[in-house]
């Protein structure tokens, strides 16, 4: 069961052991519980829950007044905790963290020692101990016993590894996750700072906003009209639930004025007290009650499991023909060439050598490596499996705002629908007709400067940025600010052109509706301040109320602003305020609305964003009247009926223009992916425009040509502009050949669609859609954005989403790879797989290391596979087939797999590439697997064939020099030895097979362990000569090579030449010649290979061309 599932299990018995608790039927609830509670001593999981429902029942923190909440936590309401209290509060009762649960042991200790290959192993040592001793083996065979041993070491020491692997691959992610940032803003001594959430105390006050992560569990206060929750964490519900700040349910659980550690704030935004913290907090509890994830399968454990299948396969053949051959023929008519023990032993010397021990150490190795090497990147891999993923990536959807661009917006233009100015143009006006920076707007004052304060009043209230209280002396250019980026650059805009402190303390807002993805527009509410009520009444009109009228009449109206993008507020606009001399809104006429759509294209086109700021009014009276009719007033009731008088017949006060600039290495970024086969498309809620010019800045559209819209899919002969598409000839046949999934579909084609568009869409168009090269979606919703990777990826696209916002959470969670960036909101963060700590240029670099992981782990396997599979399988055929002595002991096999063989290979997982990986086309994985069959050809019939011949080829030769029997003397033998022929040498038949065939045995060993030096030099060159890519020079050096090759030499010498080893393995002294041969076939390896290179360079059209690996 995934962890998900039983968090939810847990809270959903939690919740109703409580509500049956609160009426009375505790009793029944314990004797169900006893018979479900684990067979555990002590306290069995069951009664662990009934301990958290006690505490449940009993908790009434839903139930106080925000008074008694302020009583009950010693906390101020306007000034927070002291920072002196707050300290002493964290030193006694420590951080607000999770203890981690603590791990099975047992289970994993029996994981390292019985998991993946040591099954295999396993049955190994069971075999050779059955074969040690009578009926198998009278006398007792001492031999088998010390290979059960050996195995049995060697199952130590991979149970040793992966538990040192697991340790310091925890450690690492540990360090990553540490760096991802999660903080959260407190009020202390009265000011509004950011502090780490591990650092919240009880009676903390906490604001909370669009997009953050709750840090503890916390009682509302204050909460606006639209603040929801999204509680899927806890329990699998897909809607947001609403925010109170009044209690909704006698279950604290139920009750919608709590918010839940780790729950998320999806909309709107609101202020708690912290009541609970750490292993308190209904998520502590529940992490103590769950049981670990059972993870998915990624993408390199499926070709793993692909590989590991395949040889596992081969071996089950091999071992059926050699059982069948013995039963069948060697058995009848050769009884004493091999007894069952001695077909046993063969048999799993067979099973361990086609075994490659040495992948799942490399892939380990291989992963935690470039997870490391991608932190010096500046990007935090969330789970080693990603990495290998980001190779397979081949569509790229990015967000615009904070991800192409910088984030750091600021006002460059601001309009009347009459009068088109600048920044500096409307401070210079606001200087000339005002005495004083501080002066407040007279009715005196002329209308071009009322209408201006109008605009900065929008600009300044509309917003729900603060400038910190920390750098609030430093000049405006250096102050930092709190909250998102449009809402700061508004806040710069409205304090560079006039100090707004004064301005500000006369307006109070009563209500608000945020800003969010569906709407599109914020929207807030305000009344006069008591101290200055006669400025709402100079600007916005004498039935404006102030907060010092405590009950509302028919005639009174608080004013409403509103702002959001031109085409979304447009259809609810009446009138418009002209900068000119008349007095009064004036209506919005057809001229005027051509006005509008002209500035707003004009400066769309210029890349800004822009925004419509408008007044309207909300009647109290009114609002009071139509709630009572219509029944039980709801929060979701008082905002429908704010949303519906806020935006009625609104006036257009102005227009500004936000310039968002393009981070500096996005343009080199995207060519990056696209030269690495990567689509790169922006997806955004921008006005589709400004998302069009801002592609062209940057590159994203590679041609000055007028992009392609819905249109151009409706019709693909729509011809709107000169740059005719059958021209380009992208609709002729190339339509028809292309790979679904594939990048190169149609380059030089850009398209434009807006979430209008996507709507229309049926699942041929969208066959169409995903054949363009370059592609803006504008305008999207959240939901919109994950249809557009669910398309994708519906026709074989790994996706990878980049974004920050809680609108691309769900395209983050769905892709294939999620991209945060480290400045983005909590639930964005929460949903990536990788983030990002500095410049977007960190992710081709992340897809080139993706490459190079699973290029180097093909290297491994095709170090492993020509010694440590085909050439250990050939001595037994040939022994089996042709009745010769066994060339190579079951021993000896043992000792290549595990040991001089897996040695090297983790050096290889050290490379660097070869070539520029992001010169490839993304690997498709259901096409492209990590075996293919140029490997196999490679590593077999190629490299796998001349050390099969070469090692076969050195024990006979050190055979007839040693005793005079040649090859043709020892075929088809079958144990019948010519004794004649060793007469002559004075050798019996006894010598003969315990001495000189031990010894060639081990001079085959000697000469395959020499050959893998070749064999390693060679495999990790796929392409380039060792000339021009020997492991030295300082672009491809690597030394770990060497020590790999120094610590096999010094292991086939501790195994050819210890007596003790000698005694009991049967093994012998290699005389120094044949430690020498073997190093010029070990050249005419490497040489060998490098000709196949060559030719395959040369004539890329020849059959080695195309089966070269």
């Amino acid at each position: 069961m995934s962890r998900e599932k039983e968090t939810r299990r847990s809270l959903a018995m939690i919740r109703s052991q409580t509500l049956e608790r609160a009426q009375g039927n505790a009793g029944n609830v314990l004797a169900k519980s006893k018979k479900s509670s684990w067979g555990w001593k002590g306290k069995g999981r069951d009664e662990d829950l009934l301990d958290e429902t006690d505490f449940f029942t009993t908790t009434d923190f839903h139930k106080l007044t925000d008074a008694e909440v302020y009583l009950r936590f010693n906390t101020n309401e306007s000034l927070g905790l002291t920072k002196a209290e707050a300290e002493r509060r964290f030193k006694t009762n420590g951080p607000n963290t999770l203890t981690a649960r603590k791990p099975n042991y047992l289970k994993k200790v029996l994981g390292y020692l019985f998991g993946g290959f040591c099954s295999i192993l396993w049955l190994g040592v069971i075999t050779f101990i059955i074969c040690w001793r009578p009926p198998l083996s009278d006398p007792p065979n001492i031999t088998n016993l010390a290979l059960a041993i050996v195995v049995l070491f060697v199952i130590l020491l991979q149970a040793g590894f992966s538990a040192f692997q697991d340790f310091s691959t925890a450690k690492v992610m540990s360090s990553i996750m540490d760096m991802i940032p999660a903080d959260c803003h407190v009020i202390r001594d009265g000011q509004l700072i950011k502090i780490p959430a591990s650092e919240l105390v009880v009676g903390d006050r906490v604001h909370l906003s669009l997009g953050n992560k709750v840090p503890a569990d916390m009682r509302l206060l204050q909460a606006s009209n639209d603040t929801r929750f999204d509680r899927a964490v806890l329990t699998g519900e897909s809607e947001a639930i609403e925010a109170s700040v009044v209690a909704t349910d006698d279950n604290f659980l139920e009750s919608k004025n709590i918010a839940f550690m780790g729950t998320h704030v999806v909309q709107g935004s609101c202020v708690g007290v912290v009541v609970l913290k750490g292993n308190d907090t209904l998520m502590g509890r529940i992490n103590k009650l769950t049981t670990g994830r059972k993870e998915k399968k990624t993408i390199i454990q499926r070709e793993i499991t692909r590989f590991i299948q395949i040889i596992i396969t081969l071996t089950v053949v091999l071992i059926s023909i050699i059982t069948i051959a013995w039963i069948a023929w060697l058995h009848r008519v050769y009884p004493n060439f091999m007894s069952v023990a001695s077909l046993l032993v063969t048999l799993m010397g067979c099973i361990i050598a086609f075994i490659p021990e040495g992948v799942p150490v490399c892939i380990s190795l291989t992963l935690l490596m470039i997870a490391r090497r991608m932190r010096e990147n500046d990007i935090l891999p969330k789970a080693l499996s990603t990495v290998e993923t980001l190779g397979c990536v081949n569509v790229i959807c990015s967000d615009k705002t904070g991800t192409l661009t910088e984030n750091k917006m600021h006002v460059t233009n601001v309009a009347f629908l009459d009068h088109e100015s600048t920044p500096d143009d409307v401070r210079s006006r606001i200087k000339k007709g005002t005495q004083s920076p501080i002066d407040l707007p007279q009715p005196s004052d002329d209308h071009l400067l009322l209408s201006i304060h109008q605009l900065q009043l929008a600009t300044l209230l509309c917003n729900n940025a603060k400038f910190d209280t920390e750098t609030k002396h430093l000049p405006l250019s250096e102050r930092k600010v709190l909250g998102d980026a449009t809402d700061s650059a508004l806040l710069r805009f409205s304090a560079y052109v006039s100090d707004t402190a004064a301005l500000a303390s006369c307006f109070e807002r009563t209500h608000e509706i945020p800003f969010n993805s569906r709407n599109k527009w914020m929207m807030s509410v305000y009344q006069g301040s008591a101290q200055q009520p006669q400025v709402i009444k100079t600007l916005f009109g004498s039935n404006m109320m102030s907060a010092e009228k405590k009950a509302a009449n028919e005639k009174d109206d608080m004013l409403v602003f509103v702002k959001g993008a031109p085409d979304v507020l447009f259809p609810h606009c009446t009138s418009y305020l002209a900068a000119s001399n008349k007095t009064g809104p004036q209506p919005l006429t057809a001229e005027w609305s051509r006005e509008l759509s002209r500035i707003q294209q004009a400066w769309s086109r210029r890349g800004q964003r822009v925004l419509m700021l408008c007044k309207g009014r909300y009647s109290p009276y009114l609002a009071e009247h139509n709630l009572s009719a219509a029944g039980p007033s709801t929060s979701n009731a008082v905002q429908e009926e704010l949303s519906r008088q806020g935006l009625q017949e609104l006036c257009i006060i102005g227009l500004v223009g936000i310039m968002d600039p393009p981070r500096p290495e996005i343009r080199e970024t995207i060519k990056a992916c696209r030269d690495a086969g990567s689509r790169f498309f922006m997806v955004t809620g921008d006005f589709g425009l400004t998302a069009a010019a801002i592609a062209k800045q940057i590159g994203l559209f590679s041609s000055e040509r007028e992009p392609h819209t819905y249109e151009h899919i409706m019709d693909p002969t729509t011809d709107k502009s000169k740059n005719a598409i059958e021209s380009e000839n992208v609709f002729g046949e190339d339509l028809e050949r292309y790979e679904t999934g594939r990048p190169r579909y149609r380059e030089g084609t850009s398209l434009v669609l807006t979430g209008t568009d996507l709507t229309k869409l049926n699942p041929g168009e969208w066959d169409l859609v995903c054949t363009y090269e370059e592609i803006v979606f504008a305008r999207t919703s959240p939901e919109q954005k994950l249809r557009i990777v669910t398309e994708f990826q519906q026709r074989d696209g790994v996706v990878a989403v980049t974004g920050d916002g809680v609108n691309d959470a769900p395209a983050l969670k769905a892709a294939d790879v999620g991209v945060a960036v480290v400045t983005g909101s909590d639930v964005a963060i929460e949903a990536a797989d990788l983030i990002l700590l500095g410049g977007f240029d960190s992710i081709p670099a992340a897809i080139r290391l993706g490459r190079l992981a699973f290029q180097n782990l093909q290297k491994v396997i095709g170090y492993l596979l020509p010694a440590g599979s085909w050439s250990e399988v050939w001595p037994v055929l040939i022994n089996v087939f042709l009745g010769t002595p066994l060339t190579l002991s079951s021993f000896l096999m043992v000792v290549i797999c595990c040991f001089t063989d897996a040695i090297p290979c983790t050096a290889l997982v050290m490379e660097q590439e070869e070539f520029n990986l992001l010169s490839l086309k993304p690997r498709n994985p259901k096409k492209e697997h990590l075996i293919t069959l140029k490997i196999y050809s490679q590593s077999y019939f190629f490299i796998g064939t001349m050390m099969t011949f070469f090692c076969n080829m050195f024990l006979f030769l050190y055979i007839y020099e040693y005793t005079g029997l040649s090859f043709q003397d020892l075929v088809f033998t079958f144990g019948n030895i010519p004794e004649d022929k060793l007469a002559l040498r004075g050798i019996s038949v006894g010598d003969f097979n315990s001495i000189w065939v031990n010894n060639g045995q081990c001079v085959c060993f000697v000469t395959l362990v020499i050959l893998q030096w070749g064999n390693i030099l060679s495999v990790r060159n796929r392409r380039e000569s060792i000339l021009r890519a020997d492991p030295f020079r300082k672009e491809r050096r690597n030394l770990w090579l060497f020590l790999g090759i120094l610590l096999s030499f010094l292991i086939a010498i501790l195994v050819t030449e210890t007596p003790g080893i000698q005694t009991l393995m049967l093994t012998g002294s290699v005389p120094i010649k044949y430690w020498l041969l073997p190093i010029p076939c070990a050249v005419f390896i490497i040489m060998a290979d490098e000709a196949r290179k060559l030719i395959a360079k040369a004539f890329p059209k020849s059959i080695i061309a195309r089966i070269a690996w």
